[in-house]
């Protein structure tokens, strides 16, 4: 898994087209690439810089759970969407602090305002923790993928729960072509406080084992694809434990695959180290519905891997 994440890395640097973005940093990207992992050969988790396994267990709960306010997510000390929807809060008319305009690109660079931003920040996220009223009000990130997942809005006013319909019928009809979730809805795009970077998946039965195909529109190579290479392989593990099938491929398919250009130097870094074999992922009680998991159900053993390299997030 490792080289095949690393050989994506090594093409865009190679030739990859340097891009505008949305963020103002500036990318290099590549359009079109593919990578498959086979699942029965170890969890597809990087080695080659410590990634946080338990961050990805409970944002994929999260998303299974339908929730799409961060509060969860802080209250298991997971801070991953954490500047989108404090950005939110300080374009709002409520906010009376201090000018936080281009706040994610001065924070980096600027170190007075960037320990009013840290203030400010944990300022933010207790009062989503404590504050019910609040948090309805600004832990909310719009209807982003729990939501389309689990309560997506028919025009006829009903809702339809999309991953227990495909998770049904995989159970009952596991040759359909029409195993998939959707996350991107144009309707909502507009009102989320990020439109899904991982818009649709797509599964398929053979031989006894599922297999999960992601269409990822958008790809931080550096930071998101290895958390989201690892999420939706656990979602893997996870449906095909639901619907007593083993584990077979996880194919990511991308459309724009870019680094960051403050993103160089570690991708670099990284490039030079070995990677380390792959640990195991085991789910501890199978017997739970996958809407029941826990974060203590799902357990990685033999994760080694290399020290973390920190990097600044694009929002």
């Amino acid at each position: 898994m490792t080289q095949q994440y690393l050989d994506l890395a090594r093409k865009i640097l190679a030739e990859g087209t340097v891009k505008e973005d949305r963020t103002g940093t500036g990318t290099k990207s590549v359009f079109g690439y593919q990578m498959r992992f086979n699942l029965s050969e170890g969890f597809p988790l990087l080695t080659t810089k410590k990634t946080a396994f338990g961050l990805i267990k409970s944002e994929l709960l999260w998303f299974l759970k339908g929730d799409t306010n961060i509060r969860y997510l802080l209250e298991n000390n997971n801070h991953i969407w954490d500047e989108w929807a404090f950005e939110r809060y300080v374009q709002s008319d409520v906010y009376q602090g201090p000018d936080m305009t281009d706040f994610g690109k001065r924070s980096l660079v600027d170190e007075a305002f960037n320990e009013e931003y840290k203030s400010q920040m944990v300022t933010f996220r207790d009062k989503v923790l404590q504050d019910d009223a609040f948090a309805k009000e600004f832990g909310e990130l719009g209807n982003i993928y729990g939501s389309q997942w689990r309560r997506w809005k028919t025009s006829q006013g009903a809702t339809i729960d999309q991953l227990k319909d495909v998770i049904e019928m995989i159970k009952q009809k596991p040759d359909s072509r029409r195993l998939i979730v959707s996350a991107w809805n144009p309707e909502d795009v507009p009102h989320m406080a990020l439109p899904p970077c991982h818009t649709l998946f797509q599964f398929y039965v053979a031989d006894g084992k599922l297999s999960c195909q992601l269409y990822q529109r958008s790809a931080d190579v550096f930071l998101g694809v290895p958390f989201n290479i690892a999420s939706y392989a656990l979602l893997t593990h996870l449906i095909a434990n639901e619907t007593g099938l083993e584990v077979g491929d996880f194919i990511h398919t991308f459309g724009d695959a870019h680094l960051y250009l403050n993103h160089l130097d570690q991708i670099n870094e990284q490039l030079t180290r070995e990677p380390y074999p792959l640990p195991e992922l085991v789910i501890k009680n199978p017997e739970k519905s996958i809407f029941e998991m826990e974060k203590e159900d799902i357990i990685l053993k033999g994760y080694q891997s290399h020290p973390r390299i920190k990097a600044p997030i694009a929002v």
